[in-house]
């Protein structure tokens, strides 16, 4: 069917243009058809012919650059930007430029010459083109003028008859059938009809035979190449035959026998691995009884590995296997068994551990059970095994103190367990010694267990730190294994030229370069594992030879305990570095936890016996006995567990506060007796006091040990001597004295309550101090002892036992002073309050003393009167009392102190003489009065200078006398 008007007569730059060419000799040579380039140009369209190019440019370079700007036209076109002045000079050639002559194209020449060759070929091809295109262009018009009388129906793409439209388009009925028409009419319409088709076939084969006939030569080559690709093609037939011939006989020469010997190799190794394969499912198929024979045994580590391995055995090596599809989900509930299996078997260890007699001498119970347990435990990641130990130790403590009371309740005769059927009745009816030796037994085996529970402990801690180790070095070789195969891998990338170039294949040549590693991995791996079975004699293929262990990736490396039992530590241990540092932390706060649990059942003994009182019924030296005891089991639990516990520390010092309470209390309450029945006088001084007070003064502040056997009477003294200096006391004082010490002594003996003895012994002596005060200067001892008056023996004597008191003060706030810490040295204070507390007293006594002669001498001297005899009366009864002053504290108060107590007298004495003299106005003018006052004066001054110690003494009369004005 002719093309449509929009087809183009004129053939297209194609594959097919190749047919376009002169005829081939057939005689020549000829080469297999390839497709030409299309060197041909296509037929130029009318938008193609109307485009501008660069070729269609008219003007020329000189008009291009004259610039009609210029007056005059220049020689040179540089002058157009660069100005007038521009001067042309010669240009030096660049000597980085090379000079180019014709023999460096020659290679270029060469290179292209055979493809202008091609392009010349093609163009002959090709007729010129304008010929070409008129006669094609008068082809096509004369084609496209006959081609319009056919209808357009015709030429769509989609004409078909079988569509009833376009059959009546193509043959109208109007020709065959019309209203009032006959037969011929109806034939000539049907013969025009046939005629017009016929015409229209006529124009269409036409076009076609043109067509054809444009395309001859094409039509004519593809035959003849046909002919020749057949001639090709059964001489190649021919060459792959006699090919195939050599090939077949070389290879039954050559190849033949040794492909059969290499299937037979493969063969060969193919049932090996099958042997092998059946081998290893045997030996999987006796896993099950081999884990009953380890657990028989208590091996559930070993019990363990093996079920790892063959698990990973069968995910790996016997995937699929029929008969082994349940072995997998055996294997995990036996895992779980061994599991309930290993927290019981601890549990029974702790038991039998912890509960077999204390006075064994073996510290750690069947060391490698331990171990094994632990690992176990370990493996499987349980890790509250320590909550079942730490509950078993509860239970061993307070096992041990009733197994204690019961051996102790048992050896004493008087008590009926029949009747007192609570064993803790029967405890508490045993005496102060009996406890105590219960109590020291119950610390001995608390200690005993201390040292048993860190023992145990420590294996464990050992066998934890061993795995920590472990999983570090692993880490380490891992990274240095990373390190080594980057080398390998940058190594590797460097010689792919070579294995090229010695031709292996690079895929070859990797697997050989792994294959050594891993063939030490594997040998390393079957050494190392200890459950390790040897493989056949009769295995050929040693690496495929696998046995229950040597299939797994475990590796072990081994260590010791402290005991010196080897540990096996196993790789597959998937601890985290956090939780066994974790873990083994815990373990030491178990130990701690073990000395708390000593503790607090000791201070519920302790609470159990003090529900009577009986333990604020002590008496120091028992109390004392008790504490140090305590003291001592505190420090051995400190020393085995790394920590003091508080617990028993904070019941002992509990007990300590009552005991300081009651001890306190005892002696306040003795001190009060003392002084309400204290009648104020001269106290003889005991031997044994005097020896005290001698200890205190050599540096030791403590009670004299009381002294066996028969010792010499001796005979109390009348003062007591201190550091040379005699004090005349009262009983009180005596007895404050060994009080105070007492004290001291109680702060040697129990440190604990060094702080709460001191305040205590402040208040005792600000008691002392403020009783004193109300019975002698406040007159109570009137009422209290039935004394008539308080004379100035009693203030004397008063105020040199405070003195006493006073002196003894700085040696005790140096005792407390080293027994305190330094952040407690401001409770020392209460020492300097009381020292001046006491200086203050001991000088309103001395007022005191000196207030009764100013009233002697005002009641005396307001009588006075100048005249005879001399001395006068008032003179002589104040000599009187003043020789009765010193009489009465003479012997009590030390000189220096009686000579100031007569000077500021003297002075008392001075002031009212001037008063009363005054009053007579006697004046120091020579007279008879004047004589008769200085008479009686020098009688008062010689009486006065007369008394013992007194004699130095001066008096300084010369201050009666009122200044002359």
């Amino acid at each position: 069917m002719a093309s449509s008007h929009s087809s183009s007569p004129v053939p297209q730059g194609s594959s097919r243009d190749v047919f376009f060419k002169k005829e081939v000799d057939p005689t020549k040579h000829i080469r297999p058809v390839q497709s030409l380039p299309d060197v041909c140009p296509k037929e130029p369209t009318v938008t193609d012919q109307h485009r501008w190019t660069i070729y269609h440019s008219k003007v020329n370079l000189p008009a291009a650059l004259n610039d009609p700007r210029l007056a005059k036209r220049e020689s040179d076109f540089f002058t157009k930007t660069w100005g007038l002045d521009f001067v042309d000079t010669e240009v030096i050639p660049s000597f980085y430029l090379p000079q180019i002559s014709k023999e460096h194209f020659t290679v270029y020449q060469q290179e292209i010459s055979q493809k202008e060759k091609t392009h010349e070929r093609c163009k002959n091809i090709c007729p010129p083109k304008d010929t070409f295109d008129r006669t094609l262009l008068h082809t096509h018009d004369k084609s496209r003028t006959d081609l319009e009388q056919v209808p357009k129906i015709f030429m769509k793409p989609d004409f078909a008859l079988d569509d009833s439209l376009t059959f009546n388009s193509v043959l109208p009925w109007s020709h065959f059938n019309t209203a009032g028409g006959k037969g011929n009419r109806d034939a000539a319409s049907s013969k025009l009809l046939q005629e017009k088709l016929s015409h229209y076939l006529d124009i269409v084969e036409v076009n076609i035979a043109h067509q054809i006939s444009l395309r001859s030569e094409a039509f004519f080559h593809a035959m003849t190449s046909q002919h020749e690709l057949q001639d090709y093609l059964k001489k190649t037939s021919q060459a792959v035959k006699m090919l195939r011939d050599k090939i077949a006989q070389i290879d039954k020469v050559m190849c033949e026998g040794s492909l059969h010997i290499l299937r037979l190799a493969l063969t060969r190794n193919n049932c090996v691995k099958v042997y092998n394969k059946l081998k290893l499912m045997a030996t999987v198929h006796q896993t099950q009884p081999t884990v009953q024979v380890l657990l028989s045994t208590s091996e559930f580590v070993g019990a363990l590995d093996l079920i790892a391995t063959t698990q990973e055995v069968l995910q790996q090596e016997l995937q699929g296997i029929h008969s082994f599809r349940h072995l997998g989900s055996q294997l995990c509930e036996l895992e779980k068994l061994i599991d309930k299996m290993m927290i019981a078997e601890f549990s029974t260890y702790s038991h039998s551990d912890l509960n077999r007699p204390l006075d064994d001498d073996c510290q750690i119970l069947e060391e490698e059970r331990l171990v094994s347990l632990v690992f176990g435990l370990l493996k499987q990641r349980k890790l509250n095994f320590l909550e079942i130990y730490s509950e078993e130790m509860i239970i061993t403590a307070k096992n041990i103190i009733k197994q204690c009371v019961i051996n102790k309740v048992s050896q004493i005769e008087e008590i009926d367990t029949d009747v007192i059927v609570k064993l803790a009745d029967q405890m508490r009816m045993l005496n102060f010694p009996q406890w105590f030796d219960l109590l020291k037994d119950i610390f001995s085996k608390f200690t005993i267990f201390l040292q048993r529970v860190k023992a145990t402990l420590n294996i464990i801690h050992s066998v934890v730190l061993s795995v920590l180790d472990k999983n570090r070095r692993t880490r380490e070789l891992e990274e240095i294994s990373q390190q080594k195969n980057a080398a390998k891998d940058n190594s590797l990338d460097t010689e792919v030229a070579y294995l090229i170039h010695e031709g292996l294949f690079i895929s070859d040549a990797f697997n050989e370069s792994e294959l050594t590693p891993i063939a030490i991995d594997t040998t390393s791996q079957r050494n190392a594992s200890p459950n390790s079975e040897p493989c056949s004699s009769d295995s050929v293929s040693e690496p495929e030879c696998t046995t229950d262990s040597s299939s797994s990736k475990e590796q072990t490396s081994s260590s010791a305990t402290p005991g010196g039992v080897d540990m096996m530590v196993n790789e597959d241990m998937k601890l985290t570095d956090l939780e066994l540092e974790k873990l083994a932390n815990n373990i030491q706060e178990l130990l701690y936890s073990a000395s708390d649990i000593c503790h607090d059942r000791a201070v519920k003994f302790l609470m159990s016996r003090a529900k009577d009182g009986f333990l604020e019924k002590l008496n120091s030296t028992e109390f004392i006995t008790l504490s140090r005891l305590m003291e001592t089991f505190i420090l051995d639990t400190e020393h085995i567990c790394g920590r003091k516990s508080m617990s028993l520390l904070g019941a002992l010092q509990s007990q300590a506060n009552k005991f300081v309470n009651r001890f306190h209390e005892e002696r306040k309450t003795k001190l009060s007796l003392l002084l309400d029945n204290e009648r104020w006088k001269q106290a003889d001084v005991p031997a044994e006091f005097q020896d005290l007070v001698d200890s205190i003064s050599d540096g030791k502040i403590a009670l004299p040990e009381k002294k066996s056997g028969v010792t010499e009477e001796r005979k109390p003294a009348e003062v007591l001597i201190v550091e040379g200096q005699q004090y005349a006391v009262v009983g009180t004082v005596l007895l404050l004295i060994r009080i105070i010490l007492e004290y001291c002594q109680c702060v040697d003996n129990i440190p604990s309550v060094t702080t709460d003895m001191l305040t205590r012994l402040s208040d005792l002596l600000k008691y002392f101090n403020s009783r004193s005060c109300q019975l002698v200067l406040g007159a109570g001892a009137l009422q209290v002892v039935g004394l008539k008056t308080i004379t100035t023996k009693n203030l004397a004597l008063s105020s040199r036992c405070l003195q006493l008191i006073v002196h003894y003060i700085p040696v005790i706030r140096a005792h407390f002073e080293a027994r305190l810490q330094p952040k407690q040295y401001s409770m020392l204070r209460h020492f300097d309050h009381i020292t001046k507390d006491y200086h203050d007293h001991i000088a309103e006594i001395s007022a005191k003393l000196v207030a009764i002669m100013d009233s002697l001498f005002d009641k005396l001297l307001s009588k006075y009167e100048v005249k005879a005899p001399v001395p006068s009366a008032c003179f002589r009864n104040i000599c009187k009392q003043m020789a009765k002053m010193h009489e009465a504290i003479f012997d009590l108060l030390p000189e220096e102190q009686t000579q100031m107590l007569f000077l500021r007298i003297n002075a008392s004495y001075k002031l009212h003489l001037k008063k009363q003299l005054s009053h007579l106005n006697v004046i120091n003018d020579g007279g008879p009065q004047n004589g008769l006052v200085t008479a009686d004066v020098a009688f008062y001054t010689g009486n006065l200078q007369a008394l013992k110690g007194l004699k130095d003494l001066d008096l300084n009369m010369s201050e009666i006398w009122e200044q002359k004005r």
